[in-house]
Formats: structure tokens, C-alpha cells, sequence
């Protein structure tokens, strides 16, 4: 489903509106374009980059969209100190706990003030502690950017804090 809502996938039918434009209209790279101005995501997986540091991770979103090395610098730096991450930002994510893993992406996902966050699981694989740290962190930072946040989850608690709930019921919106 978020696949689709982000404009990653296609419908077979249908059409899908993403900030007003028909993304079935788009070209990938319009597409890509769209999710790069307009989205911000956070993954179950994290979906850390292995081989960059926690802080070349959350600059990478910046230099994508052309902003200069030491720009995108400086505001990663800004983005993992609210993470609690300063320390760290020149870890790798091998060097990282879950937590401090997730927290990283939250600092990426964030970066380029997103009008849209897709958080898929964002909790799924950390152990409590980590994860209500992590969904004060993904609920606070939405606040501060006033953000849309889609969020999938499985946990009962988690979507009662969602100010709307729909829920998927044998593959359809119920």
C-alpha cells in the first residue's frame, strides 16, 4: 500500500494523487522527483546505507536534491543532535543499535521537511524501550515540521496515538 501511496509502484487500475499531481501522469524520474521534494520515509529495516556514517546517511537526501556538501553537513548535524545522536555521527550503522539505527533514519526522513511521512513498521524490529523512544521521536519531530504521517502498524497502541485509523481488512481499505 505505501508502495503505491508514494508513487514506488504503479495501480493496475485506478489513479493515485500524490500533493496534487496524477502520479500515474509521471515519469519515474518525475516521480522520483515528487518523492524527493515531498516525502520523507522510515522503514521497518531502517534502510541504512552500510558503507556511509550515520551522518552521510541523513546528508544523503540534501545532496540528492543539489544542496552543497557543507549545507547538508551542518543540517545533519542539526537533525541528529534532536535525534540524541551527536556523538555518533560518525559511526557506521554496523556500530549502531537498533534504536540509534532507526533514529538515524528518522533524522534522514526528516531532513528535507517532508510535507509527507511513510513510516512502514517503525518499531517492528526493536525492543520496547528503543521503540517508544523512537515513536516519541517519529510523533514529536511530525509535530515540529507539521507533517502528514502514514503509518503502518500492527500494534493497537500505536495507531490509537494516530489522530485517523483506517485498517486493511482482506487486502481492501475497511
Amino acid at each position: 500500500m505505501l508502495s503505491l501511496l508514494a508513487g514506488l509502484d504503479l495501480p493496475s487500475t485506478g489513479q493515485i494523487y500524490l500533493m496534487g499531481q496524477n502520479l500515474n501522469l509521471l515519469d519515474e524520474d518525475g516521480r522520483a522527483r515528487l518523492r524527493g521534494q515531498s516525502v520523507g520515509f522510515v522503514f521497518q529495516s531502517f534502510q541504512l546505507l552500510p558503507h556511509l556514517t550515520a551522518q552521510e546517511n541523513v546528508m544523503l537526501p540534501l545532496e540528492i536534491t543539489g544542496v552543497k556538501q557543507s549545507e547538508a553537513r551542518q543540517a545533519a548535524a542539526e537533525w541528529l543532535d534532536k535525534v540524541g545522536l551527536s556523538l555518533r555521527s560518525n559511526h557506521f550503522p554496523k556500530t549502531l543499535s537498533g534504536g540509534e539505527q532507526q533514529r538515524v533514519a528518522l533524522a534522514r526522513a526528516f531532513i528535507n521537511k517532508p510535507a509527507i511521512l511513510f513510516a512502514d513498521e517503525p518499531t517492528g524490529s526493536l525492543d520496547e524501550a528503543s521503540g517508544n523512544r523512537v515513536i516519541e521521536l517519529l510523533f514529536e519531530l511530525n509535530r515540529e515540521n507539521s507533517s502528514t504521517l502514514v503509518l503502518v502498524t500492527h500494534d493497537p497502541a500505536l495507531a490509537a496515538r494516530s489522530g485517523r485509523q483506517l485498517s486493511l481488512q482482506g487486502g481492501r481499505l475497511a
